[in-house]
């Protein structure tokens, strides 16, 4: 006990000297410690407590600091917001965003890459969405989504788009902005099992919420394949965010949606997440593959071409579901005559 009051007194006054250096009026030295914060802060949640009182500090760099003290300060900020929600909420309160939000349009990679990390966490607050949405920054985060100096700026400007998205007034805002043909594209571009591909797909389950965004991802050649693509080969959260778009759109009225998914050859991948799948994917493939085998249409609403239609879409359901189980027995065997052929040598 004895020992962990001397550590805790140590750090303590470790923080307040770092904290004085902080706002000493020798640049060099603010920045230093700057540093110094982000470094404690990266993994310590008791050090992003410690630090608490630098937010203010460390905000005021970032509207008159240089170059570098602005960057520093970015950093720091970051870290102190990262799972600590009172952090969050006071680095929005005591006026970060603004100059958060020019960061998006630099020209320095790193300094965009921070700006678009710092907004993925702020973002993560509920209290915080709405400000953050209509500060303007959502047309920002979409520009860097189309015309980011790199991937991780890209990927974490869908993280920071998908985490406004989950409150439902935001989702015009976002759709407005159109954030589909480059999410679509970064989709498309990247490894289906990357965490970048995993945020495309979580946004674009957001994006396939209302109508419009629905569209959107019809509209943009490739769009529903490379989702298919993603509930493929996608991480698990990937698997179970693509599921969810095509559930999504598969259950929109009308079932128009319901040709394009099974056009894509989605029926092997969905098959494979129903048994795979973790409990709340696993649920999601079942219902998604019920409704590609029957749409179940209104009672009365169904012209005789609509039946007709349906009745090609069920005989696709089944010729992929025949092929997908034929195949699983093939693998099945050959990785039989393996076994059996290494415990004979």
């Amino acid at each position: 006990m004895v020992e962990e009051s001397s550590c805790d007194l140590n750090a303590s006054s470790a923080a307040k000297q770092t904290l004085m250096l902080l706002q000493s009026e020798d640049p060099t030295s603010a920045v230093q410690a700057a540093k110094e914060i982000r470094r404690l802060t990266k993994t310590s949640q008791r050090h992003r407590r410690h630090f608490s009182a630098a937010v203010a500090p460390l905000v005021d760099m970032l509207h008159g600091g240089s170059d570098d003290a602005k960057e520093a300060a970015l950093a720091a900020l970051l870290n102190l917001a990262v799972r600590d929600d009172e952090n969050k909420m006071n680095i929005i309160n005591g006026g970060a965003l603004n100059p958060i939000m020019s960061f998006l349009e630099s020209k320095n990679a790193t300094v965009q890459e921070h700006a678009a990390a710092a907004l993925v966490t702020l973002s993560a607050s509920a209290s915080n969405k709405p400000i953050i949405a209509a500060s303007g920054a959502i047309p920002l985060l979409v520009d860097v989504l189309r015309f980011g100096g790199s991937l991780q700026a890209r990927s974490d400007s869908a993280m920071a788009l998908y985490n406004l998205s989950t409150d439902p007034d935001n989702i015009p805002l976002i759709l407005h902005a159109q954030p589909i043909p480059p999410l679509i594209d970064l989709l498309k571009s990247c490894k289906k099992s990357s965490k970048a591909a995993e945020k495309c797909a979580a946004l674009i389950e957001s994006a396939v919420a209302v109508e419009e965004g629905r569209r959107a991802v019809v509209g943009e050649e490739g769009g529903i394949l490379a989702v298919v693509e993603v509930v493929e080969g996608g991480t698990g959260r990937g698997r179970e965010h693509g599921v969810g778009a095509l559930l999504r759109m598969c259950e929109s009225e009308g079932g128009e949606y319901r040709d394009a998914i099974l056009g894509e050859g989605v029926i092997p991948g969905v098959m494979e997440l129903t048994v795979e799948g973790s409990g709340r994917c696993r649920g999601r493939a079942q219902e998604l593959l019920r409704l590609l085998r029957d749409p179940r249409p209104e009672r009365g609403a169904v012209l005789y071409g609509e039946v007709e239609r349906m009745g090609k879409a069920n005989k696709m359901v089944r010729e992929m579901a025949h092929v997908s189980t034929e195949q699983s027995f093939r693998d099945m065997k050959e990785r039989a005559v393996l076994c059996t052929s290494h415990l004979s040598s």
